[in-house]
């Protein structure tokens, strides 16, 4: 009962002790009150600030593409960083649970057997003699001033910290197999482009050919048809090479060998549509919705807390101790009462003189929250600058996309009215020849401008931190175990 109530008493000093050191503080940031961005707003797309940011958990959905969203959801399920971050949030949390054992009482068992010998000479019986032991030690330190705490209190910040990369690579991870995609149906459009012109130049070519043979125009004609049918042809190699790469690419993003999507995206699909209306939501929002600032925000408080760890350095420590122990010749009289032996009482131990290292581990840990706070502000600022960027850039390629549209129109007539023309011998060859080549260009622009509208907006939505909800393992530890068997 002694031992009992001293326990008591001790687990009632260290609820009501002290933790040294500081209290951690969210940090307070100035956040703009509406994004410079949208002062202009394209036509067709709507930027929507009152939206909370839950909307943008599932972004890509918002293409209608089912393709798309197939692809997603399965990288959400397998990716290997997903995987790796999944890993690195179960050690945190392990850590902790190493961590948070400071608090709690020691204790150890311990036995053993000795064969004694004592000969003629020693005072005493002489002969053989058997040792039996056995014993319980425990010590329990008392974390009077908080330093344990405080360092519980840093592993939970680390572990939100590593919740938060988790998220992070989630967010990453949506925006890569989106953007891979998009590049692919981009590289499948541009094929089918240069296709249609190779067609229509060889068209060309064949209707010069014909004139050269009747005698109405040079074989320079003849040249320079063919060439331009050889150098559209060219093109097309490379685009295909490109469309393969970004499959295997894929295919790598969902874990599984190069060319096992081969099969299902080879054929050629359309550019997923932009988005009539986004959910931008304001500045502040960031700094809730960014997995990569909460990190940072958890990191700060990690290491604020590893202040008041080094901090109780400075202060005595106070132990509980106790044994219990039996020791006897013969194991069935081991644990009898004569056999036992026992000691309970307090312990402290102070630091008195460490050479200044003590001093110099707060100085240490208090210039690494300094660090911590610094990279807060920072990626802050570059979530801000992220989302700025993005916005101007889907801005501008917007423009960019209906000038390159009016281009293509104004070649498709050009083409038509040279075609004419030169079929009538009212103009020269190389009208055709420029005007095939111009319309071939702005096709192919358009293209890539439709591409790039559609990533700038991939852009927006991982700036904006969208790509993640609700409980961050997503990745089945089960299947995770399964295939490591497998390859054992």
């Amino acid at each position: 009962m002694r031992l009992l109530s001293g326990a008591f008493v001790a687990g009632l000093l260290v609820l009501s002790g002290c933790k040294v050191g500081p209290d951690f503080a969210a940090p307070q940031s100035e956040m703009p009150a509406a994004w410079v961005g949208t002062l202009k707003t394209p036509a067709g797309v709507a930027w929507e600030t009152n939206r909370p940011p839950a909307d943008l958990a599932r972004w890509w959905c918002g293409f209608n593409d089912p393709e798309l969203t197939a692809l997603v959801q399965a990288a959400l399920q397998t990716n290997l960083d997903l995987q790796l971050a999944e890993a690195a949030l179960r050690q945190a949390r392990a850590s902790r649970g190493v961590v948070a054992g400071g608090l709690w009482p020691g204790v150890t068992a311990s036995g053993s057997y000795a064969r004694q010998h004592s000969g003629p000479a020693v005072a005493g019986p002489s002969g053989d003699h058997n040792l039996y032991q056995a014993g319980l030690d425990a010590l329990w330190e008392l974390d009077i001033f908080g330093g344990v705490r405080r360092n519980v209190e840093s592993a939970n910040a680390n572990i939100q910290a590593a919740r938060e990369d988790l998220r992070d690579v989630q967010v990453s991870l949506a925006a890569e197999v989106a953007l891979n995609y998009i590049e692919l149906r981009g590289f499948q459009q541009q094929i089918a482009v240069a296709q249609d012109n190779l067609k229509a130049q060889q068209h060309t070519a064949g209707i010069t050919r014909q004139k050269f043979d009747a005698g109405f125009v040079s074989a320079l004609d003849v040249a320079n048809a063919d060439a331009q049918v050889a150098s559209t042809e060219s093109v097309i190699p490379v685009l295909e090479a490109s469309a393969r790469q970004t499959i295997y690419a894929l295919g790598v993003l969902l874990a599984r060998p190069p060319g096992a999507l081969l099969k299902e995206l080879s054929g050629a699909g359309p550019l997923p549509l932009t988005p009539p209306a986004v959910p931008l939501g304001l500045p502040s929002d960031l700094l809730r919705r960014r997995p990569d600032i909460r990190a940072a925000e958890a990191r700060l408080h990690a290491a604020t807390a590893q202040i008041g760890v080094a901090i109780a350095d400075f202060f005595p420590k106070f132990s509980l101790t106790g044994s219990l122990s039996y020791q006897n010749n013969l194991v069935e009289d081991l644990f009898a009462g004569g056999s036992r032996f026992s000691s309970f009482g307090p312990a402290a131990s102070w630091p008195v003189f460490q050479g200044g290292s003590i001093a110099a581990n707060v100085r240490m840990q208090k210039a690494l929250r300094d660090q911590s706070y610094i990279t807060y502000q920072k990626t802050v600022l570059s979530a801000l600058q992220d989302v700025e960027s993005a916005l101007v850039a889907f801005d501008k390629e917007w423009d960019h996309r209906t000038f390159l549209s009016n281009a293509v129109t104004a070649n498709r007539k050009a083409v038509s009215l040279s075609m004419q023309l030169y079929s009538q011998g009212q103009t020269d060859f190389l009208n055709v020849l420029n005007a095939q080549r111009s319309l071939f260009a702005a096709e192919d622009a358009l293209v890539q401008s439709n591409e790039s509208t559609a990533t700038d907006l991939i852009a927006v939505y991982k700036a904006l931190g969208g790509g993640w909800e609700g409980d961050p393992l997503a990745v089945n530890q089960v299947s995770i175990e399964n295939s490591w068997m497998a390859r054992k």
